[in-house]
C-alpha cells in the first residue's frame, strides 16, 4: 500500500487479546510492505557485505600487478555502489511507508473506537491515556513495524556473511561465526531493566500529560479560586519525576550502546590480530586479509539494528498493550439486529422505570448527577456493565432495545448531549454543519438557544472585514468563549441535528435565569411534537415541562407536573429548592425561588 492510498478503506478487526498479539496482527496486515522492505533491505545489505570482497580483489590485483583484475574489481565496486544506493533508497522508502501506514491503521482503529464508544469512552479510560495512545504510542508502534524488516534483512545478511567467511577462510570464519552470536546476545541481560525503566518513564509521562490536560481545561476556574500555583507546583513535581525517570532510562540505553561498541571492537581486534599472524606466516594473502577485515567491519553494522529492534520492541510493547486495552472496549449490547421501519414511539428505561412519551417534553429531576449521567448514557443506547457482572437492561425506543440496534441507526434516532459538551475547533459554520434532518434551519436553532450575544462577540472577533460570525474561527474546545456561550452553542448544534429523540443533560447550568427562561421557551417551541428529555432541577425548565419525572436512588419516585409535585412530594421539593426543611418558599406565580445566576466564565 502506498501513502497516497491512505486512509485505509477498512482498517480491519484487530486481535486485542494482548499487546503482542495486536502487534502480530498489525504485522500480518502489513505483510506486503514488510516483504518489500525485506527484499530491498537484503539487497542493500548484500551490496554492503560484498563490497569488502571486491575491495580485497582490487588490493590483491595491485599486489599481483594485474591490470585486468584491477579493472574487473573496480567494475564490481561500481556495480555494488549502484546496488547499495538503489537498495538503501528503496529500503528507506518502503520502511517509512510501513511506518506511516501502520500508524495510520492504528489511528483509524482508535477513531472508530472513539466513535463507537462516544462519551462513555472517557468514563472507562482516562483522558490522558487516550491522548498518549493516539499520539506517542501510535508513533512507537509504527517504529517497531518499520524497524522489523530492516532487522530481518540485517539478520539474514549476517548469517550469510558468517557462513561465507567460514567457507572462504575457516581459520578466521570460525572465530567470527562464534563471536557474533555472543555479541548479539550480550545485551539481553540488560534489556529487562532497560524496559522496566522505560515503562516507568512512560507511566510518569502519562500522568504528567493527564495532569497538564486537566490543568489547561480548568485554567479559568483555577484563576477564579487562586489555585494556579497549587496546580503549577503539582505539575512541576510530576515533570521532575518524568525527567529523573528519563535520565535513568537513558543511562541504561547508553550502557547498552557502549556494550555494542566495546565488544565488537574487541572482536575486530582479535580477528585482525589473528589474520595478521596468518598473513605473516604466508597462510593467507594480503587481499584475503583485507576481505576478512572488511567483512568483520560490515558485521558491526547489522549489530546496530539488533540494538534498534530491542529498543523499538521495548518501547512499543507497552504502547501496543495500551492501544489493545482501549481497542478492546466494547459497546455493551444484547446482540445487534436490524430494526425494520422508522424508529419512533415512547422512550423507556427498564432499569429506572423512566418513561418519556413520544412527542412530549419530559424533564427528569435526579439528585445524583452521576446517576443522571448513567441514565443519559442508557437512553443513548450505552448499557453499562454491572459491578457484579452482566449488563443493565437497555433503554427501549418504541419497544426496540437501543443497544440491539446497529450503532449508526441508534445514533440517528437518539442524540445525547452530556453536561460537558465539546466544541471542536473551526468556524461556527463548520461547528453547526452536522448530520441532520434538515427541518431545523441554523438561524432558528441559534435563536432558540439564545445565541444572539455569542454571534455579536464572534462578529467582533472576525478575522476579515465581513463581520460574519459564521466565518469566525472558534478555538479548541471553545476556550475563547464563556461557559454559558459554549453551552448555548452546543445546544444549538443539537437542535440543528433534529433527532427523533433529544436527550439533554443540564443544558442550561451555566446561563443566567433570564436567558434560561427564554431558552426553555425556545426549546419547547422548536421541539414541538418531538420527543425531548432534559435532565435538570431548574424550576424555569420544570415549569415549562409537559411531564416531570423525579428519580430517587435510581428509580422513578414520582411523576406529574412541576407545581403539583412541588407541593405534594417532599423529596422532589428538597432537590428542586436545595432545602431540607418542609414547605416550599414561593414567589409570585407559584414557582420556586432560586438564587439569581450569572453566566460562568469557566
Amino acid at each position: 500500500m502506498e501513502i497516497r492510498d491512505l486512509p485505509h478503506i477498512d482498517p480491519g478487526v484487530p486481535d486485542v487479546s494482548s499487546g503482542f498479539r495486536f502487534m502480530l496482527w498489525l504485522g500480518r496486515r502489513q505483510l506486503g510492505g514488510q516483504v518489500g522492505a525485506l527484499l530491498w533491505g537484503t539487497a542493500h545489505m548484500a551490496g554492503v557485505a560484498l563490497l569488502p570482497a571486491a575491495v580485497g580483489l582490487a588490493v590483491q590485483a595491485v599486489v599481483d600487478r594485474s591490470g585486468g583484475g584491477l579493472a574487473l574489481a573496480c567494475g564490481g565496486i561500481a556495480a555494488l555502489g549502484a546496488l547499495i544506493a538503489l537498495g538503501d533508497t528503496m529500503l528507506h522508502r518502503s520502511a517509512i511507508t510501513n511506518w506511516i501506514t501502520a500508524a495510520a491503521r492504528v489511528q483509524q482503529l482508535l477513531a472508530r473506537k472513539t466513535t463507537e464508544m462516544g462519551a462513555t469512552l472517557t468514563r472507562q479510560v482516562a483522558a490522558g491515556e487516550i491522548t498518549a495512545v493516539s499520539t506517542g504510542d501510535v508513533e512507537k508502534i509504527g517504529w517497531f513495524v518499520e524497524a522489523l524488516s530492516r532487522f530481518t534483512a540485517a539478520a539474514l545478511t549476517s548469517v550469510g556473511v558468517c557462513v561465507a567467511l567460514a567457507v572462504y577462510r575457516p581459520e578466521l570464519g570460525v572465530v567470527v561465526a562464534t563471536g557474533l552470536p555472543v555479541l548479539a546476545l550480550a545485551v539481553l541481560p540488560l534489556l529487562p531493566r532497560a524496559t522496566q525503566r522505560a515503562d516507568e518513564q512512560r507511566e510518569k509521562a502519562g500522568r504528567a500529560t493527564e495532569l497538564a490536560a486537566d490543568t489547561v481545561a480548568g485554567l479559568r476556574v483555577l484563576r477564579g479560586i487562586g489555585g494556579e500555583e497549587l496546580f503549577l507546583a503539582r505539575y512541576r513535581r510530576a515533570s521532575q519525576e518524568v525527567r529523573r525517570a528519563a535520565v535513568r532510562s537513558a543511562r541504561m540505553w547508553a550502557l547498552i550502546s557502549a556494550v555494542q561498541v566495546v565488544l565488537p571492537g574487541l572482536l575486530l581486534i582479535a580477528v585482525v590480530g589473528h589474520g595478521a599472524a596468518l598473513a605473516l606466516d604466508g597462510r593467507i594473502s594480503v587481499g584475503e586479509l583485507v576481505t576478512v577485515y572488511g567483512a568483520v567491519t560490515f558485521l558491526l553494522f547489522p549489530l546496530r539494528h539488533f540494538e534498534e529492534i530491542a529498543m523499538a520492541y521495548s518501547f512499543s510493547r507497552p504502547s501496543a498493550k495500551r492501544a489493545a486495552r482501549v481497542l478492546a472496549l466494547r459497546r455493551t449490547t444484547s446482540g445487534v439486529r436490524e430494526v425494520d421501519g422508522p424508529l419512533e414511539g415512547d422512550l423507556y428505561d427498564p432499569a429506572s422505570g423512566l418513561l418519556a412519551p413520544a412527542g412530549r417534553l419530559t424533564v427528569v429531576v435526579c439528585g445524583d448527577p452521576d446517576a443522571a449521567g448513567r441514565l443519559a448514557d442508557r437512553l443513548g443506547g450505552h448499557a453499562p456493565q454491572r459491578p457484579e457482572g452482566g449488563t443493565v437492561p437497555s433503554a427501549l425506543l418504541g419497544g426496540a432495545a437501543l443497544d440491539a440496534m446497529p450503532l449508526e441507526r441508534a445514533r440517528t434516532a437518539v442524540l445525547v448531549q452530556d453536561k460537558d459538551p465539546v466544541l471542536l475547533s473551526g468556524t461556527l459554520a463548520e461547528l453547526l454543519d452536522v448530520p441532520s434532518s434538515g427541518a431545523v434551519p441554523v438561524a432558528e436553532a441559534l435563536a432558540a438557544a439564545q445565541c444572539g450575544d455569542v454571534l455579536d462577540a464572534l462578529a467582533r472577533a472576525s478575522a476579515d472585514d465581513s463581520g460574519d460570525p459564521m466565518r469566525t474561527r472558534i478555538t479548541e474546545r471553545g476556550r475563547s468563549l464563556s461557559g454559558g456561550q459554549r453551552q448555548r452553542l452546543a445546544l444549538a448544534r443539537s437542535l440543528v441535528a433534529d433527532p427523533e429523540v433529544l436527550v439533554l443533560d443540564e443544558p442550561t447550568s451555566a446561563v443566567d435565569s433570564h436567558t434560561e427562561a427564554r431558552i426553555a421557551d425556545g426549546l419547547r417551541h422548536l421541539r414541538k411534537d418531538r420527543t425531548t428529555v432534559v435532565f435538570s432541577s431548574s424550576p424555569l425548565l420544570l415549569d415549562r415541562a409537559e411531564r416531570v419525572v423525579f428519580l430517587h436512588e435510581g428509580e422513578v419516585a414520582a411523576v406529574g407536573r412541576h407545581r403539583k409535585l412541588l407541593h405534594s412530594h417532599p423529596g422532589y421539593r428538597a432537590v428542586v429548592t436545595r432545602e431540607t426543611d418542609d414547605g416550599p418558599h414561593e414567589r409570585q406565580g407559584g414557582s420556586t425561588t432560586e438564587p439569581a445566576r450569572s453566566e460562568e466564565t469557566a
